[in-house]
Formats: structure tokens, sequence, C-alpha cells
């Protein structure tokens, strides 16, 4: 009888180490599981500052709730498990499906940047062949030396100052210019990074877009890593598309937005490139931009870009 007895407690013993080194095993698999969708989590929505999304999972013996002790720990552990499982495969086919759209975006931005430069280099100005009274002036004489050419038909060319004329404009301010940007307060915190950019500000503010892009720039090249670079660069972009330059709007706005997707006005400067890309009749990859800023930051989005992305995709006729 006692042998039978030890051999029923021995058994007895078995099964509870059994049970709970599966308990273990399970739990493992639940922390790593809850681990690598915290990184899926953080592709799919880098805005979402770290939060994680909690699975809605309904166990299957929830509609029995007349029974609940039918229900073990190793049991709610699995459910948690294929759960987790299933929502981890959801957020990776996600994450292959935005990179998949960002990669469509940038090839799309590089062809319209070798368009661009291409139309700039095309209507820039090009040189002209010198009329034929300098050429004769310039060129060896081929006359005779018998036949003098008479004084009146040496003709010097008269030097081109109409030409001159833009491009000292453009290079000089006027007066009332450059008393009217000195006007502007020039902040002195000590703090260079924002002393510039909150220059770069209030020149943008007051439309001198020109000098507020020096401004922008030359405190970015000082402060490339600065923890608020993404508020700068995105400033930058809009400088340069009020200036009613959107090809060079577009590179900002998109370099601001590849550079760290994660910075406050990243999604601020995906809304701005489809509005620059719109600006220059790139509807389709404008719709891109604006798709991509609903997948990236759905909340932003729906939230304070919300009003913004629906004119948006009004004006460039998205689908």
């Amino acid at each position: 009888m006692n042998f039978r007895l030890a051999l029923l407690s021995g058994a007895a013993f078995a099964l509870s180490a059994s049970a709970v080194a599966q308990d273990a095993n399970i739990d493992g698999r639940v922390g790593k599981l809850e681990k690598e969708m915290r990184a899926v989590q953080r592709q799919v929505f880098p805005a979402g500052a770290g939060k994680f999304i909690a699975p809605d999972i309904q166990s299957p013996t929830s509609a029995q709730p007349e029974t609940p002790s039918t229900t073990s720990a190793t049991s709610d552990l699995l459910v948690r498990v294929d759960a987790l499982e299933a929502q981890l495969a959801t957020l990776t086919g996600q994450v292959e499906q935005q990179g998949n759209n960002m990669r469509g975006l940038e090839a799309r931005l590089k062809i319209l940047e070798v368009q661009l430069a291409s139309a700039q280099l095309a209507s820039a100005p090009q040189e002209t062949a010198l009329p034929a009274t300098a050429q004769a002036t310039t060129a060896p004489s081929v006359l005779p030396t018998a036949a003098p050419v008479p004084a009146a038909v040496t003709v010097k060319p008269k030097p081109v100052v109409a030409a001159a004329k833009p491009a000292a404009t453009a290079a000089k301010p006027s007066a009332a210019r450059v008393a009217a940007v000195a006007a502007i307060e020039r902040p002195a915190t000590g703090d260079a990074f924002d002393d510039g950019y909150t220059y770069g500000f209030r020149l943008w503010e007051a439309k001198f877009y020109p000098e507020a892009q020096a401004t922008l720039e030359e405190t970015l090249k000082a402060y490339p890593k600065h923890r608020r670079a993404s508020f700068l660069r995105n400033l930058l972009g809009r400088a340069w598309l009020d200036d009613k330059k959107p090809n060079t709007a577009v590179k900002v706005f998109y370099d601001n937005y590849k550079a760290d997707p994660r910075g406050e006005r990243a999604p601020d400067s995906l809304f701005f490139l489809g509005s620059a890309l719109t600006d220059l009749g790139k509807t389709a990859e404008a719709c891109e931009a604006y798709g991509e800023l609903t997948r990236a930051y759905p909340d932003v989005a729906s939230g304070r870009l919300a009003d913004r992305v629906t004119a948006g995709k009004t004006r460039a006729k998205c689908k």
C-alpha cells in the first residue's frame, strides 16, 4: 500500500513539474512576442512616442462566463500567444507595405529631381554668338593688304549694359529693404541655434524669404544634429515654398522627413511636400506624399493636420 502511494505521489509531482516548465516556456514566448511587437509598432507608428497598442483579444471562454473554472492559466497564456503571433504577423505586413510605399515615393522623387534639373538647365540663358561686326573686329584679318578697310567699316561692339542690370539688382537689395530687414529684432539669448531659428522665423513671417533662407541654412549647417533640427528644416522648406520655388522646397521637405522620420515636424514636411508637388503639377506624387502621411502618422493626419490634408488632397484631386 505504501509502495502504491509513493508511485502516485511521484507521478503527481512529475505532472506538476511538467506543468510548471510548460508555463515558464509559454511565459518566455509571450515576453519575446511582446518585445518583438513593440519593435514592429515603433516602425509602423513612428509618432506613437513608444506607446504599446494592446491587442484587442477576446478569450474563447469569455462567451461562457458561467464556467470560469474551466479556463486554466496555461490556456489563457496559449490564447495570448496565438493572438500576439497573429497581430505580429499583421504588423510585420504593415511594415513591409510601408517600406514598399516609401521606396516607391523615393524613386518618383528622384525622377522628379532629374526632371527639374533638366528644366532649369533648359531655361538657363545660353551663350549666343557675337554679332557679325564684333566677329569682324576680333577675328584675324583675311582681307588683301592691297585693299585697306575703310575706317567707317570698323565697328566696335557696344558693351551690353542691359544684361547686367538684373544681376546688380538681385545682388544688392534696395535701401528700403535693407532698412526693413534691419528693423527686425535679432534675438541674443546665448543659444545660437534657437537665436538663428527665431530670427529666421521672424524674417519668414515678415515675408523676407531670401534672408530667412540664408539665416536658416547657416544655422542648420552649424547645428545639423540639433534636437530641434526638424523644426528648422521644415521652416526652411516653407521659406522656399512661399518664395515660389517649389522645386527647391520639394527637396528640403523630403530630406527633413527622410533624415528624421521621428522628428516633430516630419509629418508637417510630408504635408508641405504634397503641396509643393501639387504646385509643380505632380499631383500623383503629391497624393503619394499625403498617403504616406496618413499611413505613417495616422494620429497627426486625422488630428491637427486633418483640415490641411483634406484640402491638399482636394487640390491635388486625389482619389
